[in-house]
């Protein structure tokens, strides 16, 4: 009978019976930015030879670290013979 009282209890409850005390303390002080992980930019700069940047593109790929379209076309520098390539990344900060 105890159970069948209980079960008659539950069917009763509002949304607000189902928050827990320490999740919703814990959330008021909290900012939504807060609750999640925070990411930030990262840019990595190649500048070189084309040879040399478009070698080291090549082998971020082999190692598994950057496809090489995620890299930007390769940008003259002022330097003659020298190229730049850019590739930003977001990365989850602690």
């Amino acid at each position: 009978m105890a159970q069948v009282q209980k079960f008659v209890e539950y069917q009763n409850f509002t949304p607000s019976d189902l928050r827990d005390a320490d999740f919703e303390t814990a959330t008021k002080n909290q900012s939504p930015e807060n609750l999640l992980p925070k990411r930030e930019a990262i840019k990595h700069l190649l500048i070189g030879s084309p040879k040399a940047v478009t070698s080291t593109i090549h082998y971020l790929q082999v190692i598994g670290y950057a496809s090489t379209g995620d890299w930007s076309p390769l940008l003259p520098t002022a330097n003659s013979g020298e190229v730049m390539s850019i590739l930003i990344r977001q990365i989850l900060m602690q």
